[in-house]
């Protein structure tokens, strides 16, 4: 028997007015898989992405998180997403592990110490626990916001755009971490403009255009060159 997917999407829509955003989106993701989100400036990769987040409402249909409605059951939902968006969302005036101890006590996590050090050791922070974040480079912050689904150990990664503005060391950080995610049975979703590394990282490439999933095709038998021509194929504004 197939296990249900951690996420379900079943004729999405979103409108703002009369402008409809996302027009009939249907996606799964199972555990142990990564789905590359495609689409032009506007397609509604971000929108999407805040409705599995439960940070916006549906028009119609549904979204499940865990065989939770992400409308209907949020807090149940909340408990097994963690969300990448663009920036990290660190506090500077606090050091690393303040920002841990602080997201921890918002999470209602009762994490000891010891459990903090070693959330900044798997992100590679442990030599910088008490620098105040200010000081951290892009990189450094990226990788201190991704410790506290380390902490929370969620079932479910949202990403937009998650490698934007990393350097090289950060990237390949990120890119073995989602690895290591993805075989521990997570389900990851990622918004993006890139053809690198979260191609890399997927396992299928889903195409969103005109409101709904244009192409939904596995990444493995695909080149880079492949996904350029099936992007320009099915968006107006491919590239």
């Amino acid at each position: 028997m197939t296990p249900d997917p951690l996420v379900r999407v079943s004729g999405l829509r979103k409108a703002f007015g009369t402008r409809r955003v996302l027009d009939g989106v249907t996606l799964e993701v199972g555990a142990g898989e990564a789905v590359a989100l495609l689409g032009a400036n506007g397609a509604g990769k971000t929108t999407l992405l805040k409705l599995l987040a439960t940070l916006a409402r549906p028009t119609r249909g549904t979204a499940l998180i865990g065989g939770h409605d992400c409308a209907r059951r949020p807090e149940a939902v909340r408990r097994l997403i963690g969300l990448v968006a663009h920036g990290a969302h660190v506090y500077e005036d606090l050091t690393a592990r303040e920002n841990l101890r602080f997201w921890a006590t918002l999470g209602g996590l009762r994490v000891p110490p010891a459990g903090l050090a070693a959330a900044l050791a798997d992100v590679e922070l442990e030599r910088h626990a008490d620098e105040r974040v200010r000081t951290f480079s892009e990189g450094m912050r990226r990788r201190l916001s991704l410790a506290r689904f380390v902490l929370a150990r969620p079932r479910v990664l949202l990403l937009d755009e998650p490698f934007a503005g990393l350097d090289q060391r950060a990237k390949k950080w990120l890119e073995e971490y989602l690895q290591a995610f993805k075989a521990g049975g997570g389900a990851i979703v990622m918004a993006t403009h890139s053809f690198g590394r979260e191609l890399a990282v997927a396992d299928r490439i889903a195409i969103l255009a005109a409101g709904a999933i244009a192409l939904d095709t596995p990444r493995a038998s695909l080149t880079a060159d492949d996904v350029q021509r099936l992007y320009a194929l099915h968006t107006e504004n491919g590239s």
